[in-house]
C-alpha cells in the first residue's frame, strides 16, 4: 500500500511538472522541421477584412483602441470596423458613432439587451461579408502592422486561423504585473513553438486574432473563453492553427490580484466547458493535437487536483518519512508565508519568489472554484470589463 502511494505521490508530481516545465521546454527548445506558411507579397493580393469587437462601458479606451486600428498600415479600401456595444451605459456609443463621421467604414451595432462576448461575436460574423474577421478587445492596442502580420498567414490555404501576439506594457513590479508578464510571455512562446512544430497553436487570445469567415464556428451560448472554443473547432475541423510573433499588439496589465483572480475564474469556467465539448480529441487525433491539447491545457486545468492529491499522500506518508515530513512542512511554510506578501503587495514592496508562487496558487485556486461554479450551471456570461492601468 506505501509503495503504491508513493508511485501515485510522483506520478502526480510528474503530470504537474509535464504540464508546467517538461512540455514547454519540448515545444520551445526543440528544433523544428516544419516550413513556415506562404505570406502574400502583393498588395493587391490582400483580400478584405472587417475588425470585429465586442464593448460594454468602454469609454475609457474605445477613441484609442479603434484610432489605433485605422493607423495600421493595411489598405483603407480593404478593411471595415464593427463594434458590438452590449448595452453600454456610458460614452461608449457616442464615441464610436463620432469617430463614424470620420471613418465611414466604422459602423455601431447596439445591443438593446445585455447578450455576451460569444452572442455578439457571433452577430458580428454573420453581418459581416469579408473573407477574413480579425477579432479584437477595446483595450488591446494595434500597432502600425498588427493586420497586415495576421492577414498576410492567409496565403497559406491550410491556415484557417492565426493568433496575435498580445504584449503587456506595464512592466513594472506593481501588484502582479510582473508575473502576469512573465506569464503571458512565456505562454506566447509556447504557442510559437507549436506553431513552428505542428501548425497548432493552442489557442489563440480573444483579444487579437484573425480567422477565415468560412471556417468560423456558431460559438455556443453561455460560453466563456470562445478563443479557445474557435481554436478547437477550427483544428477539429481539421484547419491548422497559427501564432503570428509579428502581430504585436499591447495591453495594460491588470496588478490587482482580485481583478485578475476573478477574470482567471470566469477563465476557469470556460476552460471546463471547452473540455466537455472537446474531451474527444485527446485521442482524435493523439499526436499531435491530443498531445498537445493534454500537455498544454488539460494536465494544467488539473493541476489544482493534482496537487490537493499529492499533498494528502504527503501526509499520509510523512510520519516516520523525512522526504514527505519535509515536503508537507516546506508547503505549510509557503502558505503561511502568503498572507505576508499580500501585506507587502499593499505597501508595494515585493518578494521575488514568494510572489511568482503566490500568483501560481492564485491561478489554482480561480482554476478550482471556477470548476465549483461550472459543476453549479452557468447561467449568463456577461462581463464587466477588467480594472486594468488605462
Amino acid at each position: 500500500m506505501v509503495n503504491l502511494l508513493i508511485i501515485l505521490f510522483w506520478l502526480a508530481v510528474f503530470f504537474i511538472l509535464l504540464s508546467y516545465v517538461f512540455y514547454p521546454l519540448l515545444v520551445v527548445f526543440m528544433p523544428s522541421t516544419q516550413k513556415k506558411p506562404a505570406c502574400f507579397t502583393d498588395q493587391d493580393e490582400l483580400p478584405e477584412v472587417t475588425v470585429i469587437m465586442a464593448a460594454y462601458n468602454e469609454q475609457s479606451v474605445i477613441e484609442a483602441k479603434l484610432e489605433s486600428v485605422f493607423r495600421c498600415s493595411y489598405p483603407n479600401s480593404k478593411l471595415s470596423v464593427m463594434v458590438g456595444s452590449d448595452q453600454s451605459n456610458d460614452q461608449t456609443d457616442e464615441i464610436v458613432l463620432n469617430l463614424s463621421r470620420k471613418h465611414p467604414n466604422l459602423q455601431l451595432v447596439r445591443f438593446e439587451n445585455r447578450t455576451g462576448k460569444s452572442g455578439i461575436i457571433n452577430t458580428l460574423v454573420a453581418h459581416s461579408k469579408t473573407p477574413i474577421i480579425i477579432a479584437t478587445d477595446a483595450n488591446i492596442l494595434f500597432d502600425e502592422n498588427t493586420i497586415s502580420n495576421l492577414v498576410k498567414n492567409f496565403k497559406e490555404e491550410s491556415i484557417h486561423l492565426v493568433g496575435g501576439n498580445i504584449v503587456y506594457r506595464d512592466k513594472k513590479e506593481t501588484g502582479i504585473a510582473l508575473q502576469e508578464h512573465v506569464y503571458l510571455n512565456w505562454e506566447n512562446k509556447i504557442k510559437e513553438g507549436e506553431s513552428k512544430r505542428w501548425w497548432v497553436a493552442l489557442g489563440v487570445e480573444g483579444g487579437c486574432y484573425a480567422i477565415r469567415r468560412k471556417s468560423f464556428s456558431q460559438i455556443p451560448p453561455l460560453t466563456f473563453m470562445e478563443d479557445f472554443y474557435i481554436t478547437m473547432a477550427v483544428l477539429y475541423k481539421g484547419g491548422n492553427v497559427w501564432f503570428e510573433p509579428e502581430a504585436q499588439c499591447y495591453e495594460d496589465v491588470s496588478t490587482e490580484i482580485g481583478e485578475e483572480f476573478k477574470r482567471k475564474v470566469r477563465i476557469s469556467i470556460g476552460n471546463w466547458q471547452n473540455l466537455s465539448r472537446f474531451a474527444g480529441m485527446l485521442t482524435k487525433p493523439f499526436w499531435p493535437i491530443g498531445f498537445a491539447f493534454l500537455a498544454h491545457k488539460v494536465l494544467r486545468w488539473f493541476t489544482p487536483f493534482l496537487l490537493i492529491f499529492a499533498l494528502g499522500i504527503a501526509y499520509v506518508l510523512a510520519d516516520g518519512n523525512n522526504i514527505f515530513s519535509g515536503m508537507l512542512t516546506l508547503s505549510l511554510v509557503i502558505v503561511l508565508l502568503l498572507p505576508l506578501d499580500f501585506l507587502l503587495m499593499k505597501r508595494n514592496m515585493h518578494t521575488g519568489i514568494l510572489r511568482f508562487i503566490n500568483h501560481f496558487l492564485m491561478m489554482n485556486l480561480a482554476l478550482l472554484v471556477g470548476f465549483i461554479h461550472y459543476t453549479k450551471g452557468v447561467k449568463s456570461n456577461v462581463w464587466q470589463p477588467t480594472k486594468r492601468n488605462q
